[in-house]
């Protein structure tokens, strides 16, 4: 997990675009973050923070520490649709802190819902090796700070959902073709029945677009972290296998292999782009690559991820150094498409 989870080549994993893992957790002696003035926060984090560079000595120069009251709106919400963050998070201002690892993989949020929310972002599917970084975190975190732990409710949480483990694992799926057979309502309450909710690709109250879903796990109290991470590993991969199948069907027909291509031709050439159209594209880019469409043309492997990681509103305008009009944003986002497509 060294390259940030959107560099990785989308041919490695068709369908699965991204693994995540997060880790709720509490001080000991400390209210919950709804119960503290933004003094208190500080002082909450200059608590962890301490004991993440002790925790940390060695390697503290591969982290760096963002003062969340710092930022500017829009910075902040970039972090978000990199998917770094939470939306929550974002507007927590005076007394957040992030822990930031230099090359994404690793998020620890202070002072969100919870006092510390540790979070490992992967490419593909990775849930096992996403985990047990994100519990050798925690282990390192706990052995210095205590968290906040009962013998019968596990770890204890602001939000009762979240008691026991403690643990939000996820993964993004690419699911086209569900999509167009109708397929993917059912998946939703199949998988509710097992404890997993079907959410947008930014999880909870986010829109479907371009066939972007996130796959979680919804019980935390009464299991493992391991039974937790191999039930969903089990239902993601039986999720995959329905999608490729489903896209054998798909791709053969005339009109979306055309819409595959002429996909191509704008995202290379268009000089406005909004928000939802790019999605679109990148998502019919990315089932393209996956089904082997595009014989002899060369695309950057990691470019589908790009695409949809940086060129967000927010991310744009940190881009441009400069608040936008939605006309300056669109031909911006454009421009940011071209350049993405023409690295080869």
């Amino acid at each position: 997990m060294k390259e940030k989870w959107y560099n990785e080549a989308a041919a490695n994993e068709p369908v699965a675009i991204s693994t995540r893992i997060r880790l709720a957790r509490n001080l000991k002696d400390a209210a919950f973050p709804r119960l503290l003035d933004s003094i208190q926060k500080r002082e909450v984090a200059e608590k962890v923070l301490d004991g993440f560079k002790t925790a940390f000595a060695e390697r503290v120069d591969e982290f760096d520490i963002i003062d969340m009251g710092k930022l500017k709106e829009e910075a902040a919400y970039s972090l978000v649709e990199r998917r770094l963050v939470s939306q929550e998070f974002a507007a927590a201002g005076e007394g957040g802190f992030l822990i930031l690892s230099k090359d994404h993989s690793v998020s620890i949020m202070l002072n969100e819902e919870d006092h510390v929310r540790i979070q490992v972002l992967a490419s593909g599917l990775q849930l096992e090796n996403a985990y047990t970084m994100a519990n050798q975190i925690d282990d390192m975190l706990n052995a210095r700070l205590e968290f906040a732990y009962d013998a019968r409710l596990g770890y204890l949480t602001e939000c009762p959902t979240n008691l026991g483990t403690g643990l939000r694992a996820s993964v993004m799926l690419h699911l086209p073709a569900m999509l167009a057979s109708g397929s993917v309502g059912r998946l939703a309450e199949t998988v509710s029945r097992l404890g997993f909710t079907v959410r947008g690709a930014y999880g909870e109250g986010s829109e479907v677009r371009g066939g972007f879903f996130q796959i979680s796990n919804q019980i935390t109290l009464g299991i493992s972290e391991t039974n937790a991470i191999d039930n969903l590993s089990t239902v993601v991969k039986q999720i995959i296998a329905t999608e490729e199948d489903e896209r054998k069907r798909l791709i053969v027909q005339p009109e979306v292999q055309d819409r595959m291509w002429r996909s191509l031709g704008v995202l290379r050439t268009a000089r406005l782009l909004s928000g939802d159209e790019t999605v679109e594209l990148a998502s019919n880019l990315r089932l393209g690559m996956a089904c082997g469409v595009f014989k002899g043309e060369k695309i950057d492997p990691s470019a589908p991820g790009k695409l949809i990681a940086l060129t967000g509103p927010a991310t744009l305008t940190v881009q441009s150094g400069r608040k936008l009009s939605a006309h300056e944003r669109d031909t911006l986002r454009a421009q940011t498409v071209r350049s993405i497509m023409n690295d080869k």
